[in-house]
């Protein structure tokens, strides 16, 4: 067993480091897997994942099925996330900041459409204590009325209003709503305080939290950690968060299967201009709906260089309007859905101007007039951004987490190279003439009297 003392563990930790030799400490050159493969497995009901490398720190995370998409009421998700590391109900919020600062750690709390997450950066050998941190946060149902009031609130308003100012945002928000409805089409941050302040409590937040930390809702990811080791401390220390979701809301929202609708959107806007066009796109890798040709597809279209002073190859930042045109195509994976879209801003005539030229260099590539080295260039370029994102201790915490919590299953990045090695021309040319024939969602923000409508752009909304 780990014993635990009230006593300050920064001490502990320093006076154990001076009584044990420098040759029996693991350091840079000590060997680890070195491989990007994730080990996963199960204690006690708690899923969990791991990846080794040699190093000194490690990164945990606590990935829940909490993100905007499963709230129940509106600002659940926000508020549950400016909660995090408050206090639990053996620790005070002062005496988490005090610990973790001796420890030299990082905590951290975020949010994405799917996925709440708690993370936190600290040196390999205090591995056991933030393991037991995170139990704790899990089982606790400390949602203090004056934290809420003080705290947690004012982090909401404030949130709201960086989105209303930011005209990008809000069409990459209305385009999801767009497209999805509800679920994954719920924003991240609303544009009004009203749906917050009518129902949001520390009650329901509580209320939340149950669903959000019920062990089938939850999943624990370690980057830097023996996997022997991490499902040790988590079969010690989770053993207190309910197996089951007991709570007032009954289940988690969002749970059905994702629907795409599609649509068109227009908000004025005073200052800059955003447009986003976007179509059905592909699953996260673990999910059902995987569609590597997607990535393919939207590293084609691109539209923002990785190369300095450059256009790039993509066709998008070859064909854009003028070099203070920002263009860029995303592919947003989700567990059982995905949109590509590209996001244009700038002034309003070369936002427009781009657009119909992003809707012309679709319909080339559904007819097959594009080069294929362009194509294979968009192989390599897509490949590499999916190793990378994979690589990325962050993406790669997230992917797992979600994977293992909707479909059991941990995100190889060797496994999505592959098959990305396997997309064929005739795949890129088949899935650009779906999208066409598909509806599409159309946001525009800001001079809508510039702003082309989706009809006007050859679009069927």
């Amino acid at each position: 067993m780990f014993s635990r003392t009230t006593a300050c563990r920064g001490a502990q930790r320093a006076a154990r480091t001076q009584a044990i030799r420098p040759a029996q400490r693991r350091g840079l050159a000590a060997p680890a897997s070195g491989s990007f493969q994730y080990q996963s497995g199960e204690a006690k009901g708690v899923k969990f994942a791991s990846r080794d490398f040699a190093g000194p720190t490690t990164t945990l995370a606590l990935v829940s099925k909490a993100g905007t998409r499963y709230q129940p009421l509106p600002g659940l998700t926000e508020a549950l996330q400016n909660f995090a590391f408050r206090s639990t109900d053996r620790r005070s919020t002062l005496r988490i900041v005090r610990e973790s600062e001796l420890l030299g750690a990082e905590l951290n709390a975020y949010h994405t459409r799917e996925n709440l997450v708690l993370e936190a950066k600290f040196l390999r050998d205090d591995l056991p204590y933030f393991v037991e941190l995170f139990g704790e946060v899990a089982a606790s149902t400390q949602y203090k009325p004056h934290a809420y009031t003080e705290e947690v609130l004012p982090l909401i308003l404030f949130a709201h209003q960086r989105f209303l100012a930011n005209p990008t945002e809000r069409a990459v928000q209305s385009a999801h709503s767009l497209a999805f409805h509800r679920g994954l089409g719920t924003p991240t941050s609303s544009a009004s305080t009203i749906p917050v302040t009518k129902y949001l409590s520390p009650e329901y937040i509580e209320e939340f939290s149950k669903l959000a930390y019920a062990k089938p809702n939850f999943a624990v990811v370690a980057n830097g950690a023996e996997h022997s080791e991490l499902s040790q401390w988590v079969n010690e220390f989770f053993d207190k968060v309910p197996a089951q979701a007991t709570s007032e809301f009954g289940n988690l929202a969002g749970t059905e299967q994702t629907k795409y609708y599609g649509g068109e959107e227009r908000q004025a806007y005073d200052g800059s201009n955003a447009m986003v066009i976007a179509f059905p796109g592909s699953s996260s890798f673990t999910g059902k709906f995987y569609k590597p040709e997607i990535a393919v597809l939207g590293s084609l279209l691109g539209g923002q260089s990785n190369i300095k002073w450059s256009s790039g190859f993509s066709l998008l930042g070859k064909a854009k309007a003028t070099p203070f045109t920002q263009v860029n195509t995303t592919s947003a994976i989700y567990s059982d859905a995905g949109l590509l879209y590209t996001t244009i801003t700038g002034e309003a005539e070369n936002v427009a101007a781009t657009a119909k030229t992003a809707v012309e260099l679709i319909k080339k590539i559904a007819a097959g007039e594009i080069s294929k080295e362009e194509i294979v260039k968009a192989k390599a370029a897509a490949k590499f951004k999916e190793l990378e994102n994979g690589q990325d201790i962050k993406a790669g915490l997230i992917l797992t987490g979600d994977g293992l919590v909707n479909n059991n299953q941990a995100y190889q990045i060797d496994e999505v190279a592959k098959k990305i090695d396997s997309v064929t021309e005739e795949a890129v040319k088949s899935v650009a003439k779906s999208l066409l024939e598909n509806k599409a969602t159309v946001s525009a923000v800001g001079d809508l009297y510039v702003l082309p409508y989706a009809s006007e752009l050859g679009l069927n909304v």
